[in-house]
Parts: C-alpha cells; structure tokens; sequence
C-alpha cells in the first residue's frame, strides 16, 4: 500500500530530522554528519531517499560531503540538514536548520513558522499559489525574505520531483493539490539584505540517473548498473560509490556518464548576495478533511 509506505517512510524521516535538531554538531566534519545521519535511516529500516545535504550558511541547498571532505560545523554556522527516507522508493522528505549563533534564531524561526502556517491550510483542492503567499506573507512579517527560485514539490515512486512545484511566493495561476498525493514543502529564507535567490555554485557533488542507455565503455556501463540497482533514479553522492571503486576512478566514470548525459549533476545553490539561509521541510499528503504530515514529530 503506497500510503503506508510513505507514513512508515515519514515517521523514520521525522525520528532522524529531530536527533539531527537536538544534537550538538559543533566540531563536527560534514562528512561525519553525513555518514551518521545517513546510518540512522538506514537503522530503522530505511534506505536513503538521497544523499543527506549540509548547506552552510549561505548555501541553500544541494551541498553534500565530499568523501572525507573536512569542513567542519562552527558555532557561528547555520546548517540546513536536508534528509530523505525512502520504502520501496517511497519518499519522506524534510529537513531541519541547526543554528548555535542566537543571532539567526529568528531566521531559522522565520522558516519553521511558515511551514507551520502552510500545513495548517492544506487539503485537497488548496492551490499551491494560495500556500506560496501563505509562506511569503508568514516570512515578510517577521521582517525576512522567501526565497523566490526556491520551491517544495510533489513526490512520486523514484521520483524527488515529480514535476508539481509548491511556491514559497505567491504566484498565478499554478495547480490545486490532489487527494492521496505526496508533496514536501520547503520554506528557504534570507536575510533582509538577501536578494531573495539563489544561484548555480561550481560544486557539483550530487547525481541522478537521466538514461540507462549504453555508453560504449564497459567500466562506465558497470558503474551506470551498479548506480540503478542501488539507486534507481533517486540521487546519490560520489561517496557512496566510493565504498566500491577507489576515488579516482569513480570520479573518471562518472565524468564519462556526465558527458554521456547519462547521469547529471546538480549544483549547489548559493544566496545571491551570499546572506544566510535557513529551511524547514515537511512530506504531506492532502485529504479532502485536511492532511497527513508524514514527517510530523511524534509528540
């Protein structure tokens, strides 16, 4: 049953996301937060939708550890700890800000209460544009700004996004949601001296199959196999792949299926004017009496 799989998927999700809220990592390297977030779906019995992201500070999205990358958490930082718990391709997807710096506590405030106000209206039928104005107006209240190029989405079997978007502004027109359907919605903040967009960065540390169509060289094929069987079409990081070929070799592969435009690669995406950004994200299902927050904490 596909429900069932994304509420088991969910209740994971959310046991993972609120160690992740209470849990010092200062000190800590990307890769180790990385490794044991991931370890902890794996734990109760999830596999993992896609590689856990640690964006910093103004990074918004999209940054996950290198393999043994040595970033390491200050207290000054504001970390976005994106995760994703998957059931037979079942997806869970939210996240969480950790901040030490009291400073940004109101920013990471800012991103929770919008989510907050958004699940508090949901149900079949709702347009995704009235949620987006939901969220801005949540955000500029505070004094703070959405993140307009940023935006939460519907979520199918193997699929993150699964080509609905849920605005964090308002916007027209846009889509009512459907009964019995995933979504994640994902608040992104900034600053008021942010431009309220992010960018492409250079780094590029996450991947997803586009085709499983030959590319003529054998070892590049195995490494296309190896990356469907274990992951289908859902992202992965370089780092897991490490765990069977050595580091210079997997990056020489998977250059050859970026080239083949068999796998691509996603950027990192940056704050315009480099402000700080922070996020929350919740996976939920509409009904016509309202809705299933599948990543909800267990009270």
């Amino acid at each position: 049953m596909t429900i069932e799989n994304y509420v088991k998927a969910g209740k994971i999700a959310a046991e993972v996301r609120e160690m992740v809220r209470v849990k010092d990592w200062v000190g800590k390297t990307v890769y180790e937060i990385c490794e044991e977030v991931e370890k902890e779906i794996r734990k109760r019995g999830a596999k993992c939708a896609f590689p856990v992201n640690t964006s910093i500070n103004e990074v918004a999205a999209h940054y996950t550890a290198e393999p043994n990358d040595p970033i390491t958490i200050k207290d000054t930082d504001l970390v976005k700890i994106d995760l994703g718990a998957q059931i037979d391709g079942y997806i869970a997807d939210t996240a969480v800000t950790v901040c030490y710096d009291a400073q940004f506590d109101g920013l990471v405030q800012a991103s929770e209460e919008a989510l907050g106000s958004a699940m508090s209206m949901i149900k079949s039928g709702v347009k995704a544009s009235d949620i987006g104005r939901t969220i801005e107006t949540t955000i500029k209240q505070l004094g703070f700004k959405p993140i307009a190029n940023l935006s939460g989405h519907s979520l199918e079997q193997y699929t993150i996004h699964a080509g609905k978007s849920i605005p964090n502004i308002w916007s027209i027109g846009g889509f009512s949601l459907s009964e019995n359907t995933a979504y994640a919605c994902e608040p992104f903040v900034t600053t008021e001296q942010g431009g309220g967009f992010v960018r492409n960065g250079k780094i590029k540390d996450i991947f997803a199959i586009n085709s499983r169509k030959k590319t003529k060289n054998d070892e590049a094929d195995k490494l296309l196999n190896f990356i469907w069987e274990n992951f289908n079409m859902l992202p992965f990081a370089l780092r897991w792949i490490t765990k069977e070929w050595e580091e210079k070799k997997a990056r020489e592969l998977l250059d050859i299926l970026i080239k083949k435009k068999a796998v691509q690669a996603y950027p990192v995406l940056i704050e315009v004017n480099e402000q700080r950004v922070a996020q929350a994200e919740h996976t939920f299902i509409p009904s016509k009496s309202g809705v299933t927050v599948t990543t909800k904490a267990l009270e």
